[in-house]
């Protein structure tokens, strides 16, 4: 199920809202907690009991880290642990078998068809077919697994560094894990930031209203942008990129897609998160306008990137231990981070290209080569290291990845068929829309500013643009969300 569905819109989410509010405020959490699993086991149950064997798994070992596995401790408050100070083995093993189990998890359910083929290519290149895996096993990718395993292994790291206090009451833990707003997608929630809303948040007008702008809003971009710009986008990249202007304007059409699909679902679980009285932080701030790569990925799914400085960077040495390892850092961190938004190569070489940017950029003191340049000229060209790094992230192979390359720095058409392309990617409606999201991207402020005042005139735009949303959502068959697959 997702938020840009009419199953979710008239039927999941009135009585999700329904029921919530009519529910007594202690149970509320239980209620919430009920529905996110129906919400998240609609496509297949099967999922709802990993997620609940993850949830299970980080809530004991909390509490080994936090020493309330023993009955005794239950009679006492619990405490946060004093950062920095010793920790037991039996600590030590709780964070230890919450990190190992998670990454096992994901490892397993993510990462097993990718290892099988991987090894099968390379025995076949060497010639060793009597080394070849035979195996008839496919694992199925569960949703957002990528997601509620980082969110929930965090919860434990943060009470083993005394960053966040243990919780005993396994509904409220498992209401924070999988919380329907921000399950399959993100934004990749902190325990630290929903530790006092859990217990005693308040649901208020205000910020029912507020919630309803941002789902709006976000729905406008999914839906009024990046859906025809995603259409622009496959066209081009299945033609082979076309002529040189083709391909420029296919690539710039994915750049927007991803970013006002992901953008737009964030501001969709930051919309219900308020409905529901969470207050969520913000995940995107306007990353093309970025003059540096490593401003981009401060500005660019700020929930993962924080999550990867503060529980990989950081623990690896960060910059603390001169130049040469600093690179080496930059490097695994993104090399896994690329290998965690999807199992295959290319998006390994991905996250390398953006390591060999943000390296480059720490040995030149945290600024582009470019650096000199006018600002307008410091976002173009970052936005188009962005953009070819991006050609990687669409592209499904290397050899399809290399063709569009190759067009784009002004080799010859990929085909002469592909020339026929143009009488689709280049009319007045998708020509518009990628036009109008350009303009957006450049030149309107975000959702998080501009929802902060809802002046009458707002709330006009607002019910407008959700009224044609869900108008042109029963136009679409092309309605795709992109990061569902990670």
């Amino acid at each position: 199920m997702v938020f840009s569905s009419y199953i979710f819109l008239f039927g999941f989410l009135p009585f999700a809202l329904g029921l919530y509010y009519l529910t007594p405020r202690r149970a509320r959490n239980l209620w919430l907690t009920l529905v996110s699993y129906v919400f998240y086991g609609w496509t297949n149950p099967a999922f709802m009991a990993l997620m609940f064997v993850s949830t299970l798994i980080d809530y004991v070992a909390g509490l080994i880290v936090s020493g309330q596995w023993r009955r005794s401790a239950w009679n006492q408050p619990v405490a946060t642990l004093e950062p920095g100070t010793p920790r037991t083995a039996v600590q030590r093993a709780g964070v230890v078998l919450s990190i190992v189990s998670n990454l096992a998890l994901l490892g397993f359910f993510k990462y097993f068809n990718f290892a099988v083929d991987s090894w099968n290519a390379l025995m076949r290149a060497l010639g060793w077919s009597s080394a070849l895996i035979e195996t008839t096993l496919r694992v199925v990718l569960p949703l957002g697994i990528s997601f509620y395993t980082f969110q929930s292994m965090s919860y434990t790291i943060d009470v083993y560094r005394g960053h966040a206090r243990a919780i005993r009451n396994f509904v409220d833990f498992a209401c924070y894990v999988a919380m329907f707003p921000q399950l399959v997608a993100g934004p990749i929630i902190r325990f630290s930031e929903v530790a006092r809303q859990l217990v005693e948040r308040r649901e208020t007008l205000e910020k029912f209203a507020r919630g309803v702008a941002f789902f709006s809003l976000g729905l406008a971009k999914k839906v009024l942008l990046a859906n025809p710009c995603g259409k622009i986008a496959d066209v081009v990249f299945t033609a082979g990129g076309g002529t040189t202007l083709d391909a420029w304007y296919g690539v710039v059409a994915y750049a927007f897609q991803i970013y006002f699909d992901f953008s737009g679902y964030s501001d969709m679980a930051i919309g219900l998160g308020l409905m529901l009285g969470f207050v969520f932080a913000k995940n995107f701030d306007m990353p093309y306008r970025s003059t540096s790569i490593t401003e981009f990925w401060r500005r660019w799914h700020i929930s993962l990137s924080s999550w990867l400085r503060d529980y990989l960077y950081i623990p690896l040495g960060g910059n603390r231990r001169g130049t040469l390892r600093t690179g080496i850092n930059l490097a695994i961190v993104m090399l896994l981070g690329g290998l965690w938004h999807g199992a295959a190569w290319t998006f390994v070489v991905w996250g390398a290209w953006h390591g060999i940017w943000l390296m480059v950029e720490r040995w030149n003191g945290k600024r582009s080569l470019y650096h000199r340049a006018p600002r307008p000229a410091q976002v173009a060209l970052t936005f188009l290291i962005v953009n070819v790094g991006w050609v990687l992230f669409r592209a499904p192979d290397f050899p399809s990845a290399l063709t569009i390359l190759r067009v784009l720095a002004g080799g010859a058409p990929s085909s002469a068929a592909a020339r026929i392309v143009d009488g689709v990617i280049y009319s007045p409606f998708y020509l518009g829309t990628w036009l109008l999201a350009a303009w957006i991207t450049w030149g309107a402020p975000t959702t998080w500013d501009w929802t902060r005042r809802l002046t009458p005139t707002r709330v006009v735009v607002v019910l407008v643009l959700l009224l044609i949303s869900v108008a042109v959502l029963s136009t679409q068959a092309y309605n795709p969300f992109i990061y569902f697959i990670f």
